[in-house]
């Protein structure tokens, strides 16, 4: 639950925050009028995600093992690939991400189109809701225990929309860039583990060489796959299901944080070491070369005390650390 619900809490952070700027957009420009468009495009961007999730679950029934193998590693390395990039285009894009969607709004209304605003609200959404679905799913088949997993991804969301109305109304600072930093460094660690398990279901469905496969080496005293250094790079590079069962409270929490289970091939282990080594340097490096920048003024006019909505998201998108020592308007302010 504790992995899935900070993936919910930060997906749904991201997408609250997108959504938060939108609607405070147009409510300052007295255009409260065309916010059912908007709605309507979140709405579908929100049921494009169920639905993708419920295809993914219910639809694999009907495959084969080595189909459902296949797609389930594919699919995993798709939503690696996804996370990856929105972890990194959050730390580029976090600092115009207001002015890019007010931008979005302004052309979508000069235009005067009924769709303009639908697109962009479901556009908006879409990205999150389809990485997070992905993501989940991959990691529901590999932690088994979906229930858990997608009551922890709820609360998650959950949270993350009340955070989202509690910043809107002014009622809350958050320094996002601390969060989004944290939280991206978490989420390398999971990716890798998806990654890890990606692997393992490719090996399974015989697209990759592995312990399931001709090339595995076999230990002569017990004719079963070879396990430790003499096992490189086709066989078992560890199973410590002896000393940590599969099924085992320990094995979930090492396999919910690093995408730890009891036994793991050379090539997952290879995968996972290469993925942390080489994303997280480029993460670190990025982080610590990213110096916050105050927030500038919109082209509407720099927030003021009796906008709080607009205040509050507009030092929450920027990565600054004025976020986390400047004082909140008070509760009252309309």
């Amino acid at each position: 639950m504790l992995a899935t619900f900070l993936i919910g809490l930060r997906e749904g952070l991201e997408a609250a925050l997108v959504v938060g700027i939108l609607v405070a957009y147009l409510t300052r420009m007295g255009r409260r009028d065309v916010l059912p468009r908007l709605w309507i495009g979140i709405g579908l961007a929100a049921l494009m995600a169920l639905v993708i999730g419920a295809v993914l679950t219910f639809g694999a029934y009907s495959l084969t093992f080595e189909a459902q193998e296949l797609i389930g590693g594919t699919l995993s390395l798709i939503a690696v690939a996804m996370v990856t990039w929105m972890i990194f285009w959050m730390q580029k894009a976090g600092r115009t991400l207001k002015r890019t969607l007010e931008g979005g709004i302004d052309r979508a209304l000069a235009r005067g189109t009924v769709w303009g605003l639908v697109v962009l609200g479901f556009v908006s959404v879409a990205r999150e809701g389809i990485e997070t679905t992905l993501l989940l799913w991959s990691m529901v088949q590999s932690f088994g225990d979906a229930p858990s997993a997608l009551l922890g991804a709820l609360l998650g969301i959950l949270t993350a929309v009340a955070l989202g109305w509690l910043l809107a109304r002014g009622m809350l600072r958050l320094n996002l860039r601390r969060f989004f930093t944290w939280t991206g460094a978490f989420l390398i660690i999971v990716a890798a583990g998806v990654l890890a398990y990606g692997i393992h279901d490719l090996q399974e469905a015989g697209a990759l060489p592995g312990p399931f496969s001709a090339l595995a080496p076999v230990a002569q005293a017990t004719g079963a796959v070879a396990v430790g250094a003499s096992a490189f790079p086709f066989g078992w590079a560890f199973d410590v299901s002896a000393a940590i069962p599969p099924g085992s409270p320990l094995a979930a929490i090492l396999q919910a944080t690093i995408g730890f289970t009891p036994r793991m091939s050379w090539l997952q282990i290879i995968a996972w070491v290469l993925y942390v080594g080489i994303v997280g340097s480029i993460f670190l490096v990025r982080s610590l070369h990213s110096k916050p920048r105050a927030a500038a003024p919109s082209a509407a006019g720099a927030p003021t005390a009796s906008t709080p909505a607009s205040a509050a998201l507009a030092s929450a998108v920027t990565p600054s650390s004025a976020a986390s020592t400047s004082s909140p308007p008070p509760l009252g302010a309309s």
